[in-house]
């Protein structure tokens, strides 16, 4: 497990000094591709037209700019992250939608500030694996993502996965191994971040896994679209 002399993982230093080009790193690493899987789960987020919604870990908030641009006037988003660096760039980007579209929170996905079945909906991007890899408080992430949300709402996963054919896999596991990690070690000057966030990019669950995982947490109705040969996945869970 990756851990510091403090018990720390890298990527809590990562995500707190966020580097100049961390935004752009996101591009390069991805091939640019993205923005587009974040296109696909923000109008699966708003499929169902939600009253309110959250995006859990919403970082700089790419993902929550694409919810506030498709999203109904009248829909509340939220962002949540526990990262004041992340949030205060955050702020920065929906502030182009006015003061009131978004409200950017900072907190703990293991304690959100949100009552009860507060959200119709709940949408994460790259940020479930952090919180459920080799994390002793992945079962608490997750009971509280289904705590904050209303019966049948729906709890959307965009996130890294693991293609089915052997021969992809390899290419995709050599990838992470040998260009994500050297280069955004490089680019970023946290060489251990990406050495972990490929290690648990290329030990991280398939689909199958990854919905397992959300039906024992007590989701139902789980269902899973892969994308870039299986590298990476939608999974939606309804609660």
């Amino acid at each position: 497990m990756f851990r510091d002399e403090k018990g720390y993982r890298p990527t809590q230093q990562i995500f707190t000094e966020v580097p100049p080009k961390y935004d752009i790193l996101n591009r390069i690493l991805t091939l640019n591709l993205d923005e587009g899987w974040r296109r696909k789960a923000s109008a699966t987020i708003l499929e169902e037209n939600p009253s309110r919604v959250l995006d859990l870990c919403c970082g700089t908030a790419d993902l929550t700019m694409h919810l506030a641009r498709s999203a109904k006037q009248s829909t509340e988003l939220y962002g949540l992250d526990f990262s004041h660096t992340m949030l205060a760039r955050a702020k920065e980007k929906v502030a182009v939608f006015g003061e009131d579209k978004v409200k950017l929170i900072q907190g703990d996905a293991g304690n959100m500030p949100f009552e009860d079945e507060f959200f119709d909906a709940v949408g994460i991007s790259f940020g479930f694996r952090n919180l459920t890899f080799e994390n002793p408080d992945a079962l608490l992430h997750i009971s509280e993502v289904f705590r904050v949300l209303k019966p049948g709402g729906r709890f959307v996963v965009l996130e890294t996965s693991q293609p089915n054919n052997r021969l992809i896999r390899a290419g995709y596991h050599f990838y992470q191994k040998y260009i994500t990690a050297p280069i955004g070690g490089l680019l970023s000057g946290n060489r251990p971040a990406y050495d972990y966030l490929a290690h648990s990019a290329i030990n991280y669950y398939s689909i199958p896994e990854i919905s397992e995982v959300l039906l024992e947490a007590g989701f139902s109705k789980v269902s899973g679209q892969p994308y870039l040969l299986g590298a990476t996945a939608i999974v939606t869970a309804i609660k």
